[in-house]
């Protein structure tokens, strides 16, 4: 194989799912380039939003989002605590206590085939 074979362009693999036009461009450019926000920074955010400090408009300028984008994580915020103070969710097991409750779990799964065996036996001998 020569060099210039090797240089020889390949049509694209990928061609046909290129964006069409430059609306669509932009649009999947916008869609991968979007900051992420941690949970931990908007909980930080609707905090200090709560807090009254600042004007909405003067924290979402400082954070750089928008205002729809706190709005909407206010009412999540929100609709978590509601769902606690109802009682409407599960708590959360830490690993030890899930461990702990295996345990036990496995010594009474014993404790009841153990006694299913003893009481096999004593009708079988009961019987006989």
């Amino acid at each position: 194989m020569n060099d210039d074979a090797a240089r020889e362009v390949q049509p694209d693999a990928h061609a046909d799912s290129r964006p069409e036009t430059a609306e669509q461009l932009i649009s999947t450019v916008k869609r991968y380039s979007r900051r992420r926000v941690s949970w931990e920074d908007k909980t930080r955010i609707v905090m200090e939003g709560l807090r009254g400090e600042l004007s909405i408009g003067e924290l979402c300028r400082r954070e750089g989002i928008t205002r729809a984008a706190y709005y909407r994580w206010l009412k999540s915020f929100l609709e978590g605590g509601k769902k606690r103070l109802v009682g409407d969710h599960l708590r959360e097991a830490d690993t030890d206590e899930v461990r702990a409750l295996r345990e036990e779990n496995d010594a009474l799964k014993r404790l009841v085939a153990e006694m299913m065996l003893e009481n096999r036996r004593l009708k079988k001998s009961h019987l006989d």
